[in-house]
């Protein structure tokens, strides 16, 4: 049950933050939103407030801001959404995916700040018997800071180190009591692993930044991912990369595991699926955000607006196409559950 509840608060979220970036925005310019909507399809409940009606439908691949001119319904009304000016439909449209980037900076930021990461020490919590390390007279507490001469300060750096001595003896210096002692042993291949290790467990702790530099971080973390997202992108463009796409069924299995595994990897993925849900929708693809802000380059560059219901007709062939994707996607996806 827990389960089902985080798929659902993680999905639920990504796209209600996107659709209230649109739904701000717009307001903020002073223009008539008619609806608020999260799913498609019928709806499961809707109430209006204002100008505005709010739903949630049934459908939950997505959601939409309704606003005032923009599916034929125009009357004149400068606030309507086609009347505004070019500069101004352009924020509203950007400001989906750039909300769902905030939030991904967000989720990052409360990771390592109030919830805290959980980060391996090179303090030895357990030497596993029959193994090299243990062998050679580790044992728990001691703190490795040397591998054959090369300090060795985080986890990471531990593990290569070990990796990098292939079935060679090694020299592994460690902290005990505030005295240094070195042990030397040989790295052993470990069948399950696939890789050389000697036998240790390391010590983890939790690790809280302050609130400026988990913000900081989480900043930074959302600026790398984006840039991994596009070097990707470029890659698979240029026949480099593999198409390898994941629908609603993989990423609701995706969620399951992280919400399985504690609160800490649940952030993180979904800070990581926020940021590809932002950075796929300013893809100039039918029906997404990327395809209405290209047409705005397009229409500024021209100085002319393209028909209205020629556009209206290109995004719900979009739409179309799209869905179909999702289904052959999600097809996949269960097949591969299956054969798990």
């Amino acid at each position: 049950m827990t389960t089902v509840i985080a798929i659902i608060l993680v999905f639920g979220v990504l796209v209600a933050v996107h659709e209230l970036g649109h739904f701000l925005v717009a307001k903020a310019f002073g223009m008539r939103v008619n609806e608020y909507s999260l799913g498609f399809g019928p709806s499961l409940y809707k109430h209006k407030w204002g100008e505005t009606q709010y739903a949630l439908r049934i459908i939950p691949l997505g959601g939409y801001v309704r606003l005032a001119g923009m599916e034929g319904d125009k009357t004149g009304d400068p606030r309507e959404f086609p009347n505004r000016p070019l500069w101004q439909r352009f924020l509203v449209v950007l400001a989906g995916p750039f909300m769902n980037l905030i939030l991904a900076a967000v989720l990052y930021a409360v990771s390592f700040g109030p919830v805290g990461i959980p980060t391996a020490t090179t303090t030895v919590q357990q030497a596993l018997p029959h193994y090299p390390a243990y062998e050679a007279g580790i044992r728990p507490g001691d703190k490795i800071v040397n591998i054959d001469g090369t300090p060795v300060t985080n986890w990471e750096e531990l593990a290569s180190a070990i990796v990098a001595h292939h079935n060679q003896v090694m020299d592994v210096t460690v902290v005990r009591h505030g005295h240094r002692q070195t042990f030397a042993m040989k790295t052993r291949y470990d069948k399950t692993l696939h890789q050389y290790v000697i036998g240790i467990k390391p010590q983890v702790i939790t690790i809280h930044l302050n609130p400026f530099k988990a913000l900081v971080a989480g900043v930074t973390q959302t600026i790398q991912l984006t840039g991994a997202w596009f070097f990707a992108l470029f890659r698979l463009l240029g026949g480099h990369g593999p198409f390898d796409l994941t629908g609603p069924v993989g990423i609701a299995e995706l969620v399951s595991q992280a919400a399985q595994s504690g609160l800490v990897q649940l952030l993180l993925l979904s800070a990581a699926l926020s940021a590809n849900l932002g950075l796929f929708n300013i893809l100039p693809i039918p029906v997404l955000d990327g395809s209405r802000l290209f047409l705005m380059v397009v229409e500024g560059i021209r100085h002319k607006a393209m028909d209205p219901d020629r556009e209206n007709m290109i995004h719900f062939v979009g739409f179309v196409l799209l869905m179909a994707l999702v289904l052959v996607v999600t097809f996949h996806d269960i097949e591969h559950l299956f054969h798990a």
